[in-house]
């Protein structure tokens, strides 16, 4: 147990603070004092995320002054590391993570539907959106929209394209120029690329259209965001589509060389899911860690960084309703986990992309 303990907290970053007395939040019931109790008592909180670590030191300073005592130990871990990791060390019985928060929402919900998650009827529920909570155990923190990602200098302001019909006009139009100058996630490699592209073909049958227009340039696809915006901002990609836009936008923060567009025909706008551990060695700590997160100190803290919060009683960024399309944390994700549904369309993915593409 120590040996595995000494893994995680290699990957961690610790956050302590000096004991004085906590008090619970405004409008919270007076048992909430109790569960405060608890949480200080086991004294530490445990979490496996894929947010950045700067994301959440705002967050983490903010909880640990109003919560002392409680260490918060953050594993920054990728989505499918983070699945296979918690699922291994549960069955083994091994110590791992009180709360789960992570991008990848279909393997999220697989986790809640197969039992590894615990229900809690937090005090924020009622200021959420009905689309960000399942089953009181699923919780949606963020509101985070899926665009395009364009190189300044090769893509014209006016020739960006606004909706995905243009976006399939442009690319067909500018085909031969566009070859090897597209990128876009591999939905054979990564789980949120295979979920943006069965939600834009959920959304409208026009999406075969337009994978079949970014085939012919003969697109470079990648497994993680990161590839896509360093490509696009040196100018070898002109152009990265279903791109997430809170990574996008805190890149083109530093880096003037590329733009971050939010299609107005309709945008996907994806949520990093949390759920309490069923075998949570911490679990009153998950729980106020969890609260603070959904929060509005918490969700105004998230938005001062790249995430979008999914609150909207916070001041933050955010798309016209009629332009967003939240994916609502659901069953429903369990339906692209089929392996038959799965399978039948990586086979129509590479029949689009007969042509070839290149894999980076």
């Amino acid at each position: 147990m120590a040996r595995i303990f000494l893994k995680i907290a290699l990957l961690a970053t610790s956050f302590t603070a000096t004991a004085v007395m906590a008090q619970r939040p405004a409008g919270y019931p007076r048992s909430y004092d109790q569960l405060i109790d608890e949480a200080r008592a086991e004294r530490q909180v445990r979490i496996y995320g894929n947010a950045d670590r700067a994301e959440l030191l705002p967050v983490v300073a903010a909880f640990r002054k109003r919560y002392p005592g409680i260490t918060v130990l953050y594993a920054d871990l990728g989505s499918t590391e983070m699945y296979r990791r918690f699922v291994t060390e549960t069955r083994a019985r091994k110590l791992s993570a009180d709360l789960v928060w992570s991008s990848a929402m279909d393997l999220q919900v697989k986790l809640i539907n197969d039992g590894f998650a615990q229900g809690y009827a937090s005090p924020e529920k009622p200021a959420l959106p009905p689309v960000s909570v399942w089953k009181n155990m699923g919780f949606g923190v963020t509101a985070e929209p899926i665009g395009i990602v364009y190189n300044k200098r090769l893509v014209p302001a006016a020739q960006v394209p606004r909706t995905h019909a243009a976006l399939e006009t442009w690319l067909r139009r500018n085909a031969a120029a566009l070859t090897g100058r597209v990128t876009t996630f591999d939905p054979a490699r990564s789980n949120v690329g295979y979920l943006y592209l069965t939600e834009d073909l959920a959304i409208t049958r026009d999406t075969r259209s337009l994978l079949e227009a970014i085939a012919a340039t003969k697109p470079v696809l990648s497994q993680t965001s990161e590839p896509m915006l360093r490509g696009v901002a040196e100018g070898r990609q002109a152009i990265a589509y279903n791109v997430i836009g809170s990574y996008a936008l805190e890149r083109a923060r530093t880096d003037p060389r590329i733009g971050v567009a939010f299609l107005q025909d309709y945008t996907i706008v994806t949520s990093r899911i949390a759920f309490i551990a069923r075998e949570a060695a911490h679990p009153a700590a998950a729980k106020l860690f969890l609260d603070f997160l959904l929060s509005r100190e918490g969700q105004s803290l998230i938005a001062k960084r790249s995430l979008w919060p999914v609150r909207t009683d916070v001041s933050a960024r955010r798309l016209p309703t009629a332009q967003a399309r939240p994916i609502r944390v659901g069953p429903q994700l369990l339906v692209n986990l089929d392996r038959v549904k799965r399978q039948r369309f990586l086979r129509d993915w590479t029949a689009i992309l007969a042509t070839g593409a290149k894999t980076q």
